[in-house]
Order: C-alpha cells, then structure tokens, then sequence
C-alpha cells in the first residue's frame, strides 16, 4: 500500500515545511508533556511541604527508566519503519510495528513486576530517607507499579504513527491524556478535592496514560487499511532481521536513558544530603529545565523519519538541508531560553514554591542547567541522525561519552569542588566537549554519503556505456 500523501510529505514537500509539519506537533506534545510533570509539582507544591515534593523528585529516575523501554521499542521501531518505507518495503513496514507494539506490552508488564518485588531497595536507591520513604512508595503505587505499561505504550504507539508521518495524530494522542492529567491533578491533590498529596499525583498521571493508549487504538481502529502501523497478532514474528534491525538503534537508545537515569541517581543521591529543601528545589529545577530540553527533543524526535526515509532511499541532498535548517532553529530559540532562564531563574523557581531556602537553592540550580541548552540541542540532533540512519554504535558511543566518561565523573568532582551548586554545572560541562564532537562526526558522516553517492553514479555511467 502506497500512501502517496505520506510519500510527497517525505520527497516533494520544501524542507522548512516538512520538518514544521513534522516536527511543531512533536514539539507541543514534548512541552505539553513537560508542562504536565510540571503540573504534578506545581500542585504538590501548593501544599507547601518539602517531604511531598520530594517525593515527586525522588521517583522521577524510575519514571525517566520508562524511557529505555520507550526508546528500544519506540526509536528502534520507528527508525526501521521509515527506513523501508524510503525502499518502499511495505510488509516490513507491518512487521516492524507488531513486533514493537507487543515487545513494548511484555516489556511494561515485566516493569512493574520488578518494581513491586523490589520495591524496598528501590527507595532506597533513590535515596529515599525515613521522611520522604512513605510518600515516594504512594507516588510509585500508580505511576509505576499499575502504570508502568500504560505510560510507556501510549509513547511506543505516538512513535509509531509518527514514523508513518502522521505526526499529528501522534501528538494529539500524547497530549489528550497530558491535558487530561493536568486537569485531573488539582483534584485529586490538593485539599478541596481528595486531598491525596503526591499518591494524587500519581493516580492522575495512571488514568491520564490509559487514556493515551485509547486514543491510538481508536485511532488504529478508524484507520484501518489507511495505515502503515499494525498490531495484528497475525504479524507479530519474532524474525531475525527484524529483531536486529529494531535493536540495533533501540538498545543504544536504551542504554542512554539508562545512563540518563544513572545520573539523576547520583544527582538526586549527593543532593539528598543536604536536606529534603535542596531536593525539593533540584527537583523543581530540574522540571523548569525540561522545557527546552524537550522542545529539542520534540524536535530531533520530529525529524527522524523525515531523514530515515531520505537516507534510505538516497537523497542526501535532501537529508542534510533537513539536518541544517533544524540546527539553525534549535541553537537560536535554546540560546535565547537560556539567557531568560539564567535572568529570571528566582521568579521561575519562585511561581512553584513560596519557601525563601528552595528558591535560593532551585535558583542557583537553574542558573547551572541552562548554560548546556544551546550546546545539548546540537547533541540531541546527531543522535537523532545516527538512529534515524541505523548508526547505533555512534548514538551509543555518545551516551557513553555524556554519562560515564564526562558528566557523572564532573558530578563527583564538582561536588567536592563546590559543594552543592557545583552539580547544576556538571552537564553544561559534558555537553561543550560533545557538541564539538558531534559536528565533527556529522561532517565525516556526510562526506562518506557523498563519496558512496559519487561511486554509484560513476558505476550507473559505466554500465550506460
């Protein structure tokens, strides 16, 4: 089945207007989806009590650990899917999307499973103490332990229908149950309503995610025979090649968000020591932060199949005029983020909590994170490239470098150097060093498509004579 919409969006359609039409619906889902964890603190800060708000920041490794599943089956997923797409593969476009939509269920189930019978070292991994334990265990109850497969389906099924270029429709699902959520927070926390605290937060964040995964079925039902995505039983084969080609990308995606989680860990690990105030405030810090990172995210998310689908099918021309023009929007908007976040980083800081110390504090912090945001954009867009092309040595050689080799070791010198305030630097650090390696290895990258490109159009002039 040609879709020959889809196939003008992806060959014909100018490049500002295809990466806008792909990627301004993943952007508002990525923010609205920021603007929703920032929900659950904001209520939860409204109660005005350390213990509950640290409850959300404590649990936010484990929730951010959803992401390796999502980005296994979901980035690994989608990556195939556009790229045979570009060969006009169309079963194994079928096949590649069964067998993500079923590994993901299996996976989420397997989650939970784990959390619940583990659930004692866990905490305290975390770092929940005996003040913050009771209400980080309430808070897991309906975010990991009942929502786990909700929450990381409903994002495998938005990068699916994405990878088709329905990026519209994959947003909408997103944001139906982010929008649904925020709604929902208020009653369920605060006093007037339920009264619930953070284990409110949590419960809202459960239905708002099942609702999510309604939406794509529905969706899934009413197109039907219209679509590219399948979650027929019939096409779920665990086949070689398509397992390779899946994972390949997608656990080098993992791995990073893994190492991501890894960080926030030790992070939330050396902060703890200075009082549940400092992890309520790098909490909060931290969400504040989120927003541009997830526009640039949303961003290199967007353009994935955009790029998968040109790469496949040869057209490199067309390939690196996308990579450019999203470079050029990303460092421009993220450097002007970063300058108001570094001005007003009080007043952001203070819209959540009212205590003078977690201001202080989250404005110190804010200070510190915003500086990597126009460097972590051009990071984010390479490893964007190396999964859309298949290349997940490279996505995975870059989270090495970003966790193991540069920002955790800059965590623990940091915070001996600067007690404290020193972590909030430790990834503007990482990202410096990155940024310049990732526009080293792009440039590698292009050279060697057009050296292959010249190579098949001098053997297609041989063989014409």
């Amino acid at each position: 089945m040609a879709d020959t919409e889809k196939i003008t969006l992806f060959e014909k359609t100018p490049v500002p207007q295809a990466v806008m039409k792909l990627a301004v619906p993943t952007v508002l889902s990525s923010l609205v989806m920021v603007l929703y964890n920032l929900a659950d603190t904001y209520f939860v800060g409204m109660l005005n009590d350390p213990v509950q708000n640290a409850a959300v920041a404590l649990a936010a490794p484990v929730l951010l650990a959803f992401n390796a599943v999502n980005n296994l089956f979901g980035v690994g997923t989608s990556s195939m899917m556009s790229r045979a797409l570009g060969r006009r593969d169309y079963q194994m476009v079928y096949r590649c999307s069964a067998v993500g939509f079923y590994c993901t269920v299996i996976c989420g189930i397997l989650f939970s499973i784990l959390c619940v019978l583990f659930s004692g070292p866990l905490l305290e991994l975390l770092g929940a103490g005996r003040d913050t334990c009771l209400a980080t265990d309430q808070y897991m109850k309906w975010t990991v332990y009942f929502g786990a497969t909700p929450a990381i389906l409903n994002v495998v099924m938005a990068y699916l229908v994405r990878a088709e270029g329905s990026a519209m429709h994959a947003s909408i699902g997103t944001m139906s149950g982010c929008f649904l959520n925020i709604l929902l927070d208020p009653f369920f926390i605060l006093p007037w309503g339920l009264n619930m605290g953070a284990e409110g937060a949590g419960l809202a964040t459960f239905l708002s995610n099942c609702i999510a995964c309604i939406y794509f079925f529905v969706l899934l039902f009413v197109k039907r025979g219209r679509t590219y995505v399948c979650i027929r039983p019939s096409m779920f084969r665990l086949q070689r090649n398509i397992l390779f080609g899946i994972c390949g990308v997608g656990i080098p995606a993992a791995i990073q968000n893994l190492l991501n989680v890894t960080g926030m860990t030790i992070l939330n690990n050396f902060t703890s020591a200075y009082g549940a105030a400092a992890v309520a405030a790098m909490g909060i810090a931290q969400k504040v932060n989120m927003v541009p990172m997830n526009i640039s995210l949303g961003l290199s998310q967007g353009v994935m199949p955009l790029i998968s689908y040109n790469y496949s099918s040869g057209n490199v021309d067309r390939m690196k005029r996308t990579l450019m023009f999203s470079m050029k929007i990303a460092i421009s908007f993220l450097a002007a983020v970063a300058a108001a976040y570094y001005f007003f980083s009080e007043d952001l800081i203070g819209v959540f909590m009212k205590d003078e110390e977690i201001v202080g504090y989250g404005s110190a912090f804010l200070q510190g994170f915003c500086l990597a945001l126009p460097f972590l954009c051009i990071d984010f867009i390479a490893v964007a490239v190396f999964q859309a092309c298949g290349m997940g040595k490279h996505a995975l050689v870059f989270a090495l470098l970003r966790k193991v080799v540069l920002e955790i070791p800059a965590l623990f010198i940091l915070n001996r150097l600067v007690p404290l305030y020193g972590l909030a630097y430790a990834q503007f650090a990482a990202e410096i060093v990155l940024s310049v390696a990732a526009v080293i290895v792009l440039r590698k990258l292009f050279k060697r498509l057009y050296a292959e490109r010249a190579e098949k159009e001098q053997e297609k002039e041989h063989r014409q004579q």
